[in-house]
């Protein structure tokens, strides 16, 4: 390579991206999520999308192929949301109001868009596994999105120069 891995991920930082959580529930029916950037469709027909997650994640295993979860696209007011499930943190749900989604699956409310998918394939490709879930659900309404630039969050104006 003619370039560091911390050149890399800077100029992979020049993308902005939207802010997604992934919400499941481990094998004991306790409720995990993670923070995610990486999401993309792939398919209309079938509804397929896809998204990321570290190899070392702790997490990993809950979204074998055949697990069900829950993403949500975040609005510009979630940047604390966002932040707390990216974190390190243990009990990332302890203290946070939470509802459910039809599946049983952890839902935080006022989210731009949820999707609930289960787990259709995935590829282990460098450090990261990629997930392909396939939608069975979804819920969506107009507000404005939380970013993720140059290793921060953004918002982007409405029209009506205020956010939401």
């Amino acid at each position: 390579m003619s370039f560091e891995a911390r050149e890399f991920r800077d100029a992979l930082g020049r993308f902005a991206t939207g802010v997604a959580l992934v919400t499941a529930r481990a094998q004991d029916a306790r409720p995990i999520g993670i923070t995610i950037n990486s999401f993309s469709s792939v398919s209309l027909d079938p509804p397929l999308v896809l998204w990321s997650l570290a190899t070392t994640s702790p997490n990993l295993e809950h979204f074998a192929i055949g697990s069900e979860h829950l993403i949500h696209i975040l609005a510009h007011d979630q940047e604390a949301l966002a932040r707390r499930f990216a974190s390190r943190m243990e009990f990332k749900f302890e203290g946070l109001q939470h509802g459910e989604s039809s599946r049983g699956l952890p839902r935080f409310d006022d989210c731009l868009a949820y999707f609930e998918c289960r787990t259709h394939a995935w590829h282990t490709e460098g450090d990261h596994v990629i997930v392909i879930a396939r939608v069975h659900g979804l819920d969506h309404r107009p507000r404005d999105p939380l970013l993720f630039c140059g290793g921060r969050f953004a918002v982007l104006e409405s029209a009506s120069g205020n956010p939401g």
